[in-house]
């Protein structure tokens, strides 16, 4: 059902340029829509010689819950790259009404098919078309990318390298869904009853454990550096997947070293205060996240 779901649709949108220098100003965000897909895109915040990397995020469920503010709470400035935040399905700019209730209903309906499995898929489905569009915008370097995403917007992050169609130089994650059964058992916690199982959502659910699949993301030609940063005050489930994921990296990488776990004290599983869904003021708790990602960044992006 989700393939119908995101057949992709162009949507060209005019992007300012500086007539007078025939770029867009340093620092200077922009926001629209590529290939139907909303973004926010932070250009470098320094002078760069040449076409820059590119840092592609995806933001969580939870606050920060949109493209924006998921820019605003973890903005990279200290990378010297462009920083291209894109939307997940239902919202930001394709939220129903304005607000979060349709993405509600649908964990409420069935959180692994109606919820988990087809906001990921969509979002890996709909970025190379993305990425590809926003390259011919903006020049960026698509051959030195980064992914980073956050909690749901990490199992984005985790299917592009598993998938390995996508060339990826580094790669970060925070609070991240790792295994689709426990985001599952959250939202059962949270309604007060059993998720029912069939067939169908337990092929889902394997598919999107990235523990088991961490054979995939380790198979690259280029094994990918992978940061995880998972937050002392996250959800139990949340953090032992994460650490069961860097250990079943850290076996597989030729060089271990190139995964590591960054325990944050003090940080739960948001990085934004609610609603979380327009720009809001950078929290301290997700500034140190931010230097910590971007330090990551700038070692292993180049």
């Amino acid at each position: 059902m989700w393939r119908n779901e995101v057949r992709l649709r162009r949507v060209l949108d005019i992007v300012e340029i500086d007539s007078t220098r025939g770029r867009i100003a340093v620092g200077e965000p922009v926001t629209g829509t590529a290939a139907g897909v909303p973004f926010t895109v932070l250009p470098p915040s320094a002078e760069v010689s040449g076409p820059a990397p590119v840092v592609v995020a995806w933001h969580m469920i939870d606050a920060p819950r949109s493209d924006a503010a998921f820019a605003a709470a973890l903005p990279l400035a200290g990378v010297p790259a462009w920083r291209v935040y894109l939307g997940m399905p239902l919202c930001g700019a394709r939220m129903v009404d304005g607000g979060m209730d349709a993405v509600v209903e649908r964990a409420k309906r069935d959180a692994m098919l109606a919820y988990v499995d087809p906001f990921v898929r969509q979002a890996a489905l709909e970025f190379p078309a993305a990425l590809a569009e926003l390259r011919e915008r903006f020049g960026f370097d698509t051959s030195r990318t980064a992914v980073v995403g956050g909690s749901l917007g990490g199992a984005v992050a985790l299917t592009i390298l598993a998938t390995r169609e996508i060339p990826v130089r580094a790669a970060a994650l925070i609070n991240p869904a790792v295994r689709a059964r426990s985001v599952v058992g959250l939202v059962e916690g949270m309604l007060d009853r059993p998720y029912p199982w069939n067939d169908e959502a337990a092929q889902a659910a394997d598919q999107l454990d990235f523990v088991a699949r961490s054979g995939e993301i380790s198979a690259r030609e280029t094994q990918v550096p992978l940061l995880l940063v998972s937050g002392e005050d996250d959800y139990p489930s949340l953090r032992t997947d994460a650490d069961d994921l860097v250990s079943a990296l850290r076996e597989r990488y030729a060089r271990p070293d190139d995964v590591q776990l960054a325990r944050v004290a003090g940080l739960a599983h948001p990085l934004a205060e609610e609603p979380g869904i327009e720009p809001a003021p950078q929290l301290p708790i997700a500034k140190l996240v931010d230097d910590t990602v971007a330090e990551w960044l700038v070692r292993h992006l180049g």
